[in-house]
């Protein structure tokens, strides 16, 4: 072999080397690189998913928390409105009895004093009639209202010593 056809393989060779570099290896070499950032967004667009699915877990938990403590709120106002009508509803209603039990002292006063006032004038009339009877017509007008008067002055104040 002579040195003209080592040049000429040689340079076949390095022909060779440069068409399949041109139309082999940069087309592969873009191709896994294309791959590569495919694969590389789908790594990305999974770890934005894994975190927006965290997110959205916790604001899911934050607002059923909000929505608990709501209800708490919520029914905790209801109990006390609740204890608020059950409370004012019990006093007015002891009102109403206090009032109910005065207007009965009051009545009952009422009709003692009523009672007292006619057991007086009826023990007044008796006594004039048995005054009358035993003195006979001897005693005048004047006379008997003098005795009345101290009959129910001295009844009175043995009524204010009971």
């Amino acid at each position: 072999m002579n040195l003209f056809q080592v040049i000429i393989a040689a340079a076949n060779a390095f022909l060779f080397l440069v068409i399949i570099w041109v139309f082999a290896f940069k087309p592969v070499a873009a191709m896994l690189a294309t791959r590569r950032e495919r694969i590389e967004q789908g790594l990305k667009d999974a770890e934005q998913a894994r975190h927006d699915r965290e997110s959205a877990e916790q604001e899911r938990l934050a607002t059923l928390a909000e929505a608990r403590r709501e209800a708490n709120d919520i029914l905790a106002r209801a109990q006390k409105v609740a204890q608020e009508t059950r409370d004012a509803d019990i006093a007015a209603t002891r009102e109403e009895l206090e009032r109910m039990r005065d207007r009965a002292a009051a009545e009952i006063d009422a009709e003692k004093h009523r009672a007292i006032a006619d057991l007086r004038a009826e023990v007044a009339d008796l006594a004039l009639a048995a005054a009358g009877k035993v003195v006979g017509e001897s005693m005048t007008g004047d006379r008997q209202r003098r005795l009345v008067e101290e009959f129910l002055r001295e009844t009175a104040s043995s009524d204010a010593r009971n």
